[in-house]
């Protein structure tokens, strides 16, 4: 069977620019900004591809917005196998809730957040024989290969795990970066455990792979062609990421940590901007957004970045993107797209097609860039 367990305030911290969602304090702040949370969106995204393909499935899950309303509202049957206690939910009202429904005899558990809530999870399922858990990713930080690209493909994945023909599994590291120290300048991922996931060429999420020592004089060669590349009166959106960084050191200005920052003739005017700030921003003249490629998963929105909504990508024009990468990060790829998941099809697909991505001081390469969703057959 499927099991389904929904961190229903996933996400609400990126188009804030909270770096993640973790704490009443930051949900409220989140609020306060005017970001709303898209577990539920993204949930009902998959569940509505498993409706189609497997109309009637029985989905254990959680009570409400952990789980039991996404599934209601798709057409399929909720089996409520856990409750929350009244209020907002917790942290250990997901890993309670992941337990419950492996208890209760589910083969797949999808879990939607980011790489905080599927932390969670493996807290819940503990030492002892544990399903296969997919994430759908509706979170801030989404580095685990432990997610679907996105929920399209989830849906895809889950219903195939139904089918007649078994789906492989592999053992995938489930990592998180403490949020505190994040918002302080300091990245420091720690592995949490593994889980058993399911493997689906072009569905299932890479690993993230670090810009090796020996790369950095191509990512600082990079670096200088975006530079060369920026025009006066033009605002860059300069997207978080470790070649974002060094533009911003070749500008001489400071970045912010998983922020986007916004620069106007090489002065940073909105550090650490948030969604209504970056619109604001758009509306006072010509922008662009400055966004790199995650090695080895190939994201280039909706993977860190979710203050570049899908709002503020509409906003930019017919034009919105400029990509920066070395060019060792395309060749790793394998022929693979660049991936755009910014959770508005329409935006997506505008943005497929092939893009011009600076790889060097003076060097530029043409590049496919896809939807998630168009991989899903």
């Amino acid at each position: 069977m499927i099991g389904l367990v929904v961190n229903p305030v996933a996400g609400v911290g990126g188009p804030a620019g909270l770096a993640g969602s973790d704490g009443e304090a930051v949900q409220a702040r989140a609020a306060e900004h005017g970001s709303l949370p898209r577990a539920h969106e993204r949930a009902g995204q998959a569940l509505a591809v498993l409706a189609r393909s497997r109309p009637g499935t029985r989905i254990l899950t959680a009570a409400g917005a952990m789980g039991a309303t996404a599934v209601a509202e798709a057409g399929l049957d909720p089996v409520v196998v856990f409750a929350p206690s009244a209020g907002s939910t917790t942290p250990d009202d997901t890993a309670a809730a992941v337990a419950g429904v492996a208890a209760a005899g589910a083969t797949l558990v999808l879990v939607v957040g980011g790489d905080g809530t599927l932390r969670d999870a493996v807290r819940g399922l503990g030492d002892g024989p544990a399903p296969a858990v997919l994430g759908i990713p509706a979170g801030v930080k989404m580095y685990s290969p432990v997610f679907a690209v996105s929920p399209v493909a989830a849906g895809a994945i889950a219903a195939d795990w139904l089918g007649p023909d078994p789906v492989p599994t592999a053992e995938r590291e489930v990592l998180d970066i403490d949020e505190a120290a994040l918002r302080r300048a300091r990245v420091e991922p720690v592995l949490y455990g593994t889980l058993r996931v399911p493997q689906r060429l072009g569905r299932t999420q890479a690993r993230k792979a670090p810009t090796p020592v020996t790369e950095q004089d191509a990512v600082a060669a990079a670096a200088r062609g975006a530079v060369r590349a920026m025009r006066p009166g033009v605002r860059y959106l300069l997207g978080p990421g470790g070649t974002t960084a060094r533009i911003a050191a070749e500008l001489g200005v400071a970045k912010t940590a998983l922020g986007v920052d916004v620069v106007l003739d090489g002065q940073v005017i909105a550090p650490g901007a948030d969604e209504q700030r970056l619109l604001a921003e758009a509306a006072a003249g010509p922008a662009k957004a400055v966004v790199t490629v995650i090695g080895g998963q190939g994201f280039l929105l909706g993977r860190g970045n979710q203050q570049l909504s899908a709002r503020v990508i509409s906003a930019l024009g017919p034009d919105p993107l400029l990509v920066v990468a070395p060019e060792q990060k395309l060749i790793d790829l394998g022929g693979r797209p660049l991936l755009v998941d910014t959770g508005d099809g329409e935006v997506d697909a505008s943005l497929a097609g092939h893009i011009r991505v600076i790889t060097g001081a003076a060097a530029t390469a043409f590049y496919a860039v896809a939807a998630p969703e168009v991989l899903v057959p």
